[in-house]
């Protein structure tokens, strides 16, 4: 159903990204509201008739994902504005408050369905088992399970993580409803009363998908690093360029979903024409834009590459570094010459949680250059940490 109204109602061929994004939130916005209240108003009379805790609880669990579901298409509409003064980088990040709205809506439906699921304990009663609460609670998992399918597809294709907690939500709901109808079915066939014990479990299971839904919306909030993919993307653009050697200090900026700015520094021959190497620079902000539809602000540092004393030095700092651990990388390396001391000017790069402390990587690191290069060498270090997360 949904693949047939994107059809209709949706025209990608020309159609910015941004507006494509907002045109899918939007449609199954709608569509999981319609969804969702006709399932409140099936499980509402399905429990009514029954004397079922369990099933009148996960009607109102449909009837917050309705408004879970409003709350996506709100979202979607706020987050799909355009830049203005008093946010100039856009509103994207409106999208993953609305993705963590929507994990809260879960997991305050686990905590009142665990709450009424202990008081069934408590104080028992009787359900009803009917040939149409059985049928409204198959076709509510069938719905459910098609509700996931869709929501999942389409926050893969669109990169939503509104929309790949709205499919988490619909696969804990379809959980919970197939538990449920087990409940119904063993209370009839065998009397015996789960149906209290049967909601812990449902909302347990529902409370664990709404952390995990609320985990993966507050870490883009939060800060996280970017795919290693999208690195690696990044790396291999700039590195084609014949005038850069490498690059550092990658830090990518999001501001929500196609909304990506990063930094970076290059390093670029000093011996070069200055007016050349930025207009290489540009070139590399413009193609980065054009590829990955990211602004791009590229800083120049100059190395030196045709000093053999300095190559040499460097590449023995290198060779310390390797022994002391693989991991670390070094960059900005300079070497300046004075008539009793040499001072080696660098950054190394420590991954987070290294298992050595800064400071014994300094003593080991300065004590292998003196004991290589000689006692006249002094090194110069600044400690990096890698913002690209690997």
């Amino acid at each position: 159903m949904v693949q047939f109204l994107a059809k209709v109602f949706i025209k990608e061929d020309g159609t910015e990204p941004s507006a494509l994004r907002k045109a899918y939130g939007v449609l199954c916005g709608i569509v999981g509201i319609f969804l969702n209240v006709c399932l409140f108003a099936g499980k509402l009379i399905a429990g009514t008739l029954s004397n079922s805790v369990a099933i009148t609880a996960d009607a109102f669990n449909n009837l917050s994902d309705a408004g879970s579901s409003f709350i996506t298409l709100i979202g979607f509409q706020m987050a799909g504005a355009k830049p203005d003064p008093n946010h100039p980088f856009g509103h994207g990040r409106i999208e993953y408050l609305s993705g963590l709205a929507v994990s809260l809506a879960i997991l305050l439906m686990a905590v009142e369905l665990i709450r009424d699921s202990v008081a069934k304990i408590l104080h028992p009663e009787q359900t009803e088992c009917s040939v149409l609460t059985v049928a409204i609670l198959v076709a509510a998992i069938l719905v459910k399970l098609y509700m996931s399918f869709y929501n999942h597809r389409i926050g893969q294709k669109i990169d939503s993580a509104a929309m790949k907690a709205t499919a988490m939500d619909s696969l804990s709901d379809m959980a919970s409803t197939t538990a449920v109808l087990a409940a119904t079915l063993i209370g009839h066939f065998t009397k015996l009363q789960i149906d209290g014990y049967c909601g812990v479990l449902v909302g347990l299971f529902i409370l664990y998908a709404g952390i995990n839904a609320a985990r993966e919306t507050l870490n883009p909030l939060l800060g996280q690093p970017p795919a290693k993919e999208y690195v690696e993307e990044i790396e291999r653009i700039v590195m084609a360029h014949e005038g850069i050697s490498g690059i550092h200090d990658l830090i990518v900026h999001d501001y929500g979903p196609g909304r990506q700015m990063i930094t970076l520094h290059a390093e670029v021959p000093a011996e070069g024409d200055i007016l050349e190497i930025h207009d290489e620079i540009d070139l590399i902000e413009m193609e980065l834009k054009e590829k990955l539809g990211c602004l791009a602000t590229i800083h120049m540092d100059p190395v030196v590459t045709k000093d053999a004393q300095t190559a040499n030095a460097k590449a023995a700092v290198k060779k310390i570094l390797s022994g002391i651990a693989p991991e670390i990388s070094l960059h900005d390396f300079r070497m300046v010459t004075g008539p009793t001391h040499t001072n080696l000017i660098f950054d190394i790069v420590i991954p987070y949680k290294f298992r050595m402390k800064d400071e014994e990587i300094l003593e080991k690191l300065t004590d292998g250059i003196r004991n290589t290069l000689g006692e006249q060498y002094y090194a110069v270090v600044n400690v990096d940490r890698d913002f690209s997360g690997n």
